[in-house]
């Protein structure tokens, strides 16, 4: 599979994650066109936003066809657990057509938690130590939380992809057995059929994402999200408030252990199992008193956390997609900038709970660039009129800005967040404060 000098891309997903890399896509020399499915109100700067669903696979086919695409990059998960990379290598006419993401078997190590923690004892990769439960073995299930094996707050994670809902962290035993069997009667769908117990690592977390063509690999950018709705880490799990990179616990030594401990056994694991995997491995860390565990592997890149990474990258992308479309990953240069990138994530009000839509949005820049900052767009979209730009999911708009320091590159973001408005806007005013 070669790729031409200049490609036509076509990117899936529409959220913040896929501006970021629409954005960078679009700086490359090596760029013909871009198309972006669905995209949102902030990719139609950087390509055409085609309507089409990312797992409608028929209708990809159709699209990279008619539209002489060249190179297919997958942003989110569920159309890599669904399997989008072997429908284009089983279809003759476009499996010429080189995908960005995983096989549908080796995005297990994302679409199931069990089988990522069974590859993470193969091969030797430090982990919680867990126990796998389904209706059949309830009661031994609810005996390990009660046994010495693990001890308060007890973790519960459904098994399958639960739009990263799927995650219980409780104190009591009681409640734990309770919400195991809530579970497993359907509390997230047919995600928590299974359920994982796991050890509770206490430490502080750390977002590690690496490139690989299946062979070799490039250790991107580190960095550290924000996940709870409220100053201060309280309140309700969401997607992501926030993120920072670099991250200033992340040393040379640490991240020296997660590269021989961590990614070299997973890469090396992808390999000798056979997987199929050319494109973003996300490694959730949890530095417990400096050394790195593995909380989960996602198989393609973060959000916010790409917000932070992507602009802190400043060699060619799409250089880089030619290396793990070619096998040649390790023949490529990655540059990146020393200076902080910090993102700020702007939400609907009533989220992670129940919110209201399309709320226009006054004070945004035509183009993600303004001033000091990048303000990539999450959850919105286009009114008919094509002109005003509305609210449309319940994390909005991340505001990234770069700085010699993390509290230089948040007061930027902030400064931009400060010209920006729609009803009921919230953001946290504390990213990157744990840090200093």
């Amino acid at each position: 599979m070669k790729l031409p000098q200049t490609v036509n891309i076509l990117l899936l997903g529409g959220g913040g994650r896929e501006h970021a890399f629409a954005w960078k896509i679009a700086q490359s020399q090596r760029l013909e066109k871009l198309y972006i499915a669905p995209g949102n109100a902030g990719t139609k700067a950087c390509g055409v936003n085609v309507d089409l669903n990312p797992s409608n696979f028929p209708a990809l086919k159709q699209f990279v066809l008619n539209n002489y695409i060249n190179l297919v990059v997958v942003g989110p998960e569920q159309p890599l657990v669904e399997g989008v990379k072997d429908y284009f290598l089983n279809d003759p006419e476009i499996r010429h057509i080189p995908v960005i993401g995983p096989s549908q078997e080796a995005a297990q190590l994302e679409g199931s938690k069990e089988y990522a923690k069974a590859f993470m004892m193969r091969h030797g990769v430090p982990t919680a130590a867990y126990f796998v439960v389904t209706k059949e073995n309830v009661e031994e299930g609810c005996a390990f939380l009660a046994s010495d094996r693990v001890r308060a707050p007890y973790v519960l994670k459904a098994d399958g992809l639960a739009a990263g809902k799927g995650v219980l962290i409780l104190d009591d035993l009681g409640e734990a057995q309770r919400e195991l069997r809530a579970m497993l009667e359907g509390k997230f769908g047919a995600a928590s059929k299974k359920v994982v117990i796991e050890e509770f690592l206490s430490g502080i977390e750390v977002s590690v994402f690496v490139a690989t063509d299946g062979v070799s690999y490039k250790m991107l950018p580190e960095a550290k999200d924000y996940k709870r709705i409220g100053e201060g880490d309280t309140g309700l799990n969401t997607g992501g408030m926030g993120a920072v990179s670099p991250v200033p616990f992340a040393t040379e030594e640490f991240m020296e252990k997660v590269r021989t401990r961590i990614v070299e056994p997973t890469i090396r694991g992808i390999r000798e199992e056979g997987l199929d995997y050319t494109g973003f491995i996300f490694i959730g860390l949890m530095n417990c008193g400096g050394e790195p565990k593995v909380v989960e592997y996602n198989v393609r890149m973060g959000d916010p956390e790409t917000e932070v990474v992507l602009p802190r990258i400043t060699s060619d992308l799409v250089d880089l997609f030619e290396g793990i479309v070619h096998k040649s990953l390790n023949e490529k240069v990655l540059e990146v900038t020393p200076q902080t990138a910090a993102t700020v994530v702007c939400v609907s009000k009533g989220y992670p709970g129940d919110y209201e839509k399309g709320m226009p949005i006054s004070g945004l820049p035509a183009t993600a660039e303004t001033g000091n900052s990048l303000v990539f767009h999450a959850g919105t979209a286009c009114c008919k009129n094509g002109e005003e730009v509305v609210t449309a999911g319940g994390r909005v708009l991340a505001v990234t800005s770069l700085g010699d320091s993390i509290p230089m590159a948040t007061a930027r973001s902030y400064e931009t967040i400060g010209n920006i408005d729609y009803d009921g806007l919230y953001c946290r005013h504390d990213i990157g404060h744990d840090l200093l």
